[in-house]
């Protein structure tokens, strides 16, 4: 099944970290399989699934309120990730990796939102 959000590069892109964010956090201690590891895992995963449900969609005003969540997921996992960084259970290396994703990202959904803003 061929779906609209299939063909975003904002939602592949995203998937990527997903990822990479899951490959990353299955070194974190096993005492936070229920803490941090758990909640980065949900708001990255929170990020494409958001720009799916929004290009699932009949309005692109619905479009672009499921868009900012996926912002704010961006930022939610940022913090996370933070924390995960003062931790010692992410390297700094690994933190850049994903900065630059996460800033990649956050340009694609503040160029989509305005897009579409522009659209109506």
């Amino acid at each position: 099944m061929q779906k609209p959000h299939k063909n975003l590069d904002v939602w592949k892109i995203s998937m990527e970290l997903v990822e990479f964010v899951y490959r990353v956090t299955s070194r974190f201690p096993n005492n936070e399989i229920y803490g941090l590891t758990s909640q980065i895992r949900r708001c990255s995963v929170s990020i494409p699934s958001n720009i799916a449900e929004g290009a699932a969609r009949q309005t692109d005003k619905e479009l672009i309120n499921f868009l900012h969540i996926a912002q704010g997921s961006l930022s939610e996992l940022d913090t996370q990730l933070d924390i995960s960084l003062r931790l010692r259970y992410l390297s700094a290396d690994e933190r850049g990796q994903i900065d630059e994703s996460l800033v990649r990202i956050d340009k694609m959904l503040t160029a989509f939102i305005r897009s579409k803003k522009k659209a109506n």
